[in-house]
């Protein structure tokens, strides 16, 4: 609590225009044009893999914390994207409480960069009924992760070829996605994909108008070796995704180039966010264990905090 405290009260308009460095938002910033404010479910993935939630309620328990926009998680419902009778349940419940569904992170279904191009096809396969299990809620992206068989290397030759073994599938994925409407976003997730010019460059290549970025404050570590940590600095990696970001979720912590986690600076990242005309869902991704609610109103207070001010300045 003492540092949401420390934050509102240095978060005041007199300082905020100098305090952002953003003069493009001194004037005439409506509310509407800046970033929206989302939950994502992993969130809750305690209390949900406990069984003390149930997912069907994960839309309504939002809405009683103040959050209307809820990402979902596909492990949560994994054998229901489907179950036309399930979705339509998942779809009643969050209309009927006015909580938008923003998008369904997709994990389990195949590696982007398999092996070979018959585990590939079969990854293009998986994920095409979460894009229209997705176009069914009103979702508008499906997040999928960019894990590859290639071993992470930082020799510029092995990243290429995992960029390209990547692209392909990808490509694949947006354009049957491109009949539904529905973005396929990448998530930076570990690895390769955790190295921000590595992930920007596999959408170039990607080159489809489908494809883009969810940039994770949280998720640039680059490989864990015993007790040695190697890391993307979390402010350049968003800076360098956040031209082809069609959402962001948001952890309370970051890294730099050292292997060394931070407090995220809410101000320094939120200038980033805001500074490339960011005004998609910034979505919660984070639940301390036995405080989830607790951590996540926090969380929460400080970004409508950060979006009033700036649509004030």
């Amino acid at each position: 609590m003492t540092n949401r405290r420390n934050f509102i009260k240095s978060a005041g308009l007199a300082t905020a225009a100098v305090g952002f460095g953003l003069p493009q938002f001194s004037f005439n910033m409506k509310k509407a044009d800046l970033f929206k404010i989302s939950l994502a479910e992993w969130s809750l993935n305690r209390p949900l893999f406990a069984g003390k939630m149930n997912h069907l309620d994960f839309a309504i328990e939002a809405k009683k914390h103040g959050i209307d926009a809820v990402e979902y998680v596909n492990q949560f419902f994994k054998d229901k994207a489907t179950d036309t009778a399930y979705l339509q349940e998942m779809k009643t419940r969050a209309d009927g409480e006015g909580v938008t569904s923003v998008l369904i992170m997709i994990d389990g279904e195949g590696q982007l960069g398999a092996a070979t191009s018959a585990e590939r096809a079969e990854t293009v396969e998986k994920h095409k009924k979460w894009v229209e299990a997705a176009k069914f809620l009103g979702c508008h992206a499906i997040r999928v992760n960019a894990y590859t068989a290639v071993p992470y290397s930082t020799d510029p030759k092995v990243e290429k070829q995992a960029i390209d073994v990547c692209s392909s599938t990808l490509r694949r994925i947006c354009q049957f996605a491109n009949d539904f409407d529905i973005d396929v976003i990448v998530e930076n997730h570990g690895g390769f994909s955790s190295n921000g010019k590595w992930l920007a460059e596999l959408i170039k290549e990607t080159a489809h108008p489908r494809a883009g970025t969810l940039p994770d404050f949280g998720n640039f570590v680059l490989l864990r070796e015993g007790d040695k940590i190697s890391s993307y600095d979390s402010y350049r990696g968003v800076d360098e995704l956040m031209p082809m970001a069609k959402g962001v979720s948001l952890k309370p912590k970051v890294w730099d180039d050292m292997g060394k986690e931070h407090p995220l600076d809410y101000e320094r990242m939120m200038k980033i966010v805001v500074g490339h005309k960011f005004n998609g869902y910034v979505g919660i991704e984070h639940g301390d264990q036995d405080r989830e609610w607790e951590s996540i109103e926090e969380i929460r207070v400080n970004l409508d905090m950060i979006r009033r001010t700036l649509s004030n300045a």
